[in-house]
Order: C-alpha cells, then sequence, then structure tokens
C-alpha cells in the first residue's frame, strides 16, 4: 500500500531540485512532500510526522543548520540527511554537531543519495533482541527501545548517537574499534565518530573532558564502563 511507505519532506529552495528529488524518490517508492523554506517544513511538520527529512543547508532566510538545531530542541528525533555545496570536512562536522544524522555534498549521485536514505530508515526500523537495561551510574539504556534515561527522565538521543550507544552497550566492558563506528575508516568517518562521542558524552558525564563512563583506549577505540 502507498500509505504504508515511508514519507520523506524534502526541503529546498531550488524549484528544480525540489522537483527533481521528488520525481526521483516516489519513482524509487517513497512518499514526498516538499518545502521551499524552513518556516515552511516547520508547518507541514506540524501535521505530518515524516519518516526522515532531506534538507538543504544554504537557503535564504533560516538555514538548515539553524532548522535542524530547533528540531533537536523540540526532542524530534526524526531523521535528518542534510545536502550542501560546502564540501568541506568541517562543514560536514558543522552539519553532524546540529544534530543531522547524514550529509551528502552537492553535486551527488541520485543511486548515493537513495542508499543513504535507506541506511537511514532501516537503522530506524532496526529491532534490537530484547536484552536488561544497562546501568552506568545514574543512567539505563535499553538496549531493545534505545532509550537513554537518567532515572525518570527520558535523555533524547540523535539516530547516529542512538547506534554508537547501542553498538558500545552492546559490548560494555569491552573496546570498541574505531573502525567499528567509522563508516568505510574513512578519515571524515573517522572525525565524525569524535563529533558523536563528544555529542554523546554531553549527555552521560559530568565532566566530558575527564569521563568515567565512555572513555577512549588510545590507538584502539572506546569502552563504555558500567556498573
Amino acid at each position: 500500500m502507498v500509505d504504508d511507505q515511508p514519507h520523506i519532506l524534502v526541503v529546498d529552495d531550488d524549484r528544480r531540485i525540489r522537483s527533481l528529488l521528488q520525481t526521483f524518490l516516489m519513482e524509487n517508492g517513497f512518499r514526498i512532500s516538499v518545502a521551499a523554506s524552513a518556516a515552511e517544513a516547520r508547518e507541514r511538520m506540524r501535521i505530518v510526522a515524516f519518516d526522515l527529512v532531506v534538507l538543504d543547508i544554504m537557503m535564504p532566510g533560516e538555514t538548515g543548520l539553524s532548522f535542524t538545531q530547533w528540531l533537536r530542541a523540540e526532542a524530534n528525533p526524526v531523521p535528518v540527511l542534510m545536502l550542501s555545496a560546502l564540501a568541506e570536512t568541517s562543514d560536514r562536522i558543522a552539519g553532524l554537531e546540529t544534530g543531522s544524522d547524514d550529509y551528502l555534498a552537492k553535486p551527488f549521485e541520485p543511486r548515493e543519495l537513495l542508499l543513504r536514505i535507506r541506511g537511514l530508515l532501516r537503522r530506524q526500523e532496526q529491532p534490537a533482541r530484547a536484552q536488561p537495561d544497562i546501568a552506568f551510574g545514574p543512567f539505563t539504556f535499553n538496549l531493545q527501545r534505545g532509550e537513554l534515561r537518567r532515572g525518570a527522565e527520558l535523555i533524547r538521543l540523535t539516530t547516529r548517537e542512538r547506534e554508537f550507544l547501542k553498538l558500545l552497550a552492546a559490548n560494555a566492558g569491552n573496546t570498541v574499534a574505531r573502525g567499528e563506528l567509522a563508516p568505510e575508516g574513512s578519515e571524515e568517518g573517522a572525525r565524525s565518530v569524535d563529533v558523536q562521542i563528544n555529542r554523546l558524552r554531553q549527555k552521560i558525564e559530568d565532566d566530558p573532558s575527564n569521563p568515567v563512563y565512555l572513555q577512549t583506549v588510545r590507538g584502539a577505540g572506546y569502552v563504555l564502563h558500567t556498573d
């Protein structure tokens, strides 16, 4: 059924790109809504719960970075795939730091976009095997639901943060190699790992610069120390 297909919101101020993406993604089985600005996207998201957002960074008025920051401030966990003509590694890191889940530089191959989208959606759908909560300090992490709590308080995680914490918690007390966290072991992937680890530490460590739970194993990777 068409209504069962993932519903994606494409946000881009370029009408030609919006039209091309809409046609291409619909041909590949997705439901597509479009918005020409962050303001229009915000209105659409008040009505519809989208499965994923494809978002241009450089837009007049409110940028994609600012819009993503708003989404995360609203505790909206929808996966965000950013598109940008800014191809420098620092620009990609900035995109990830705002809370996006992936970043694709323009121009890109439509097939690569499709693979990135399917990858993000697949991560959302993958159920974890039922396991007891993993406890560390005042925190508990449920591997099955991917939920992090401090006492009764639910701590919001992005899709990428949740993936990292699942892998670390499933291997609690053991070192997880950087290569297992960095896609394809690329330099950019390695730097994005640093971003995600730092963001996790901001959420679970009293002093992120001197971590107690999520520690670096020099030259090897990272380890999550649990109770």
